[in-house]
């Protein structure tokens, strides 16, 4: 088997796993969320998948990898596979592996708006976010611009997806505003809990499990095997000990073991090794998972502080996290990190690099979102009456457990027990 055959067959493995990560997103996105909301983050979720897929096919990938300057790319917009390889890959093949990043960079807005914006003006963000924020960001790192140059790395993308997700979805939450009664008059928070931890947990083992393949396909070969290896070692360490730091420290901060919060530590540890996977340690993986899943709680409690509605903590996750993961190149990188004798100099160009990313993703995202709230008629928020019966009912017209609209009852709940067919129990009919 030609060595282009074997790079082709890992990298789409690869693409396939971050393309299941979408469930995942799905799973912890609609868990974390308010019952009564559920279908329409479901709606979301398959929603950036579909848009990003077409918007970054036909113009993203020109942004991101063509050729132009060192700030933009401006050509091999809708591009065809008879254009030749990209190394030992086939052009669609690299391609499809873009492309699924480039969902999961905007699929992360959807969990810190969700409960309260507007379906239509959500789906234009994400087009216009795939086409003018990720990909340009994208292009400065992995399409030979300008961070490219100064020796920045981010190796699978704690800048390039998750920082800059989650710089849009600060710009979102912050325009959106709150959910109704989420801070009071007084200043203090009403707890608004997930309706449905199994599904969260569901979805981070998803996350968690594609998280594999997001990493270890970044390598687009399978050339070294031991190097695969070893990043898919050092990113389920990180997660590992993220998910228990968490817990640990929020059991200290509040008293209670916080599933949520353990979760979010997980998934935090995934955002935070995921640039430096590739240099960095199995034994500072653990580190950074372990200073992760402490960042997650404290973004988490100062979010809150500062009054900004993250009803699934993508801000934190995937913004603050992200952020750390990048510097933690510079910290614990073989060769290049200050902890391991590599001097401060990393360390300054991943900070350049990680807030000039994580900035301009908030700038241009808070451009868009505040302008679609000015100039799309009905704004970016659904209406006041919709929020508080529940989006699924007031927008979709369903349920997301198959309650009827009009009494609330389950139907099979409404069978009298006589009525039910021999044999069957009334109590698992639901």
């Amino acid at each position: 088997m030609s060595q282009s055959m074997l790079d082709s067959v890992w990298v789409l493995l690869a693409a396939f796993l971050v393309f299941f990560m979408h469930a995942g997103f799905a799973l912890v996105e609609s868990g974390f969320s308010r019952k009564k909301n559920a279908v329409m983050v479901l709606m979301k979720n398959v929603g950036v998948v579909a848009i990003s897929s077409v918007v970054f096919f036909a113009v993203g990938y020109g942004v991101m990898f063509g050729t132009g300057s060192s700030f933009v790319g401006m050509n091999y917009f809708m591009p065809d596979g008879a254009w030749g390889n990209v190394g030992t890959l086939p052009l669609y093949v690299f391609l499809f592996f873009q492309l699924v990043f480039a969902a999961t960079a905007c699929t992360i807005v959807s969990g810190a708006i969700a409960e309260r914006a507007r379906l239509t003006t959500f789906f234009i963000f994400t087009a216009l976010a795939t086409a003018l924020i990720y990909p340009v960001v994208g292009h400065w790192v992995w399409g030979g611009g300008w961070l490219s140059e100064m020796g920045f790395m981010d190796f699978a993308g704690s800048t390039v997806v998750h920082a800059v997700g989650g710089g849009m979805a600060l710009a979102g939450a912050i325009a959106v505003g709150p959910r109704l009664g989420r801070y009071l008059p007084d200043g203090k928070s009403t707890p608004m809990p997930a309706h449905n931890f199994p599904l969260a947990t569901l979805g981070v083992f998803v996350l968690w499990l594609g998280w594999f393949g997001f990493n270890g396909g970044s390598t687009v070969s399978a050339e070294d095997p031991g190097a695969i290896a070893g990043i898919v070692l050092v990113t389920n360490l990180a997660a590992s000990v993220g998910f228990l730091a968490a817990l640990l420290w929020v059991r200290g901060r509040t008293g209670m073991l916080d599933l949520s919060m353990g979760l979010n530590g997980a998934l935090a540890g995934l955002v935070g090794i995921t640039a430096g996977c590739d240099v960095i340690s199995p034994g500072w993986s653990m580190v950074v998972g372990g200073i992760a899943g402490v960042l997650c709680v404290e973004g988490v409690l100062l979010l809150d502080r500062l009054k900004i509605d993250d009803p699934v903590g993508a801000i934190t996750v995937h913004g603050i996290c992200g952020i750390f993961g990048t510097l933690a190149i510079g910290l614990f990188g073989n060769e290049v990190g200050l902890f391991v004798g590599g001097g401060l100099e990393q360390l300054k160009v991943q900070a350049i690099g990680t807030f000039a990313g994580t900035a301009f993703a908030f700038a241009i995202g808070s451009v868009l979102w505040f302008g679609l709230k000015a100039v799309v008629p009905g704004g970016i928020r659904v209406s006041e009456s919709h929020e508080l019966e529940g989006l699924d009912r007031a927008e979709c017209g369903v349920s997301a457990y198959g309650e009827e609209l009009a009494g609330g009852a389950n139907v099979a709940d409404s069978i009298p027990p006589q009525a039910a067919p021999v044999g069957v129990s009334t109590a698992t009919a639901s």
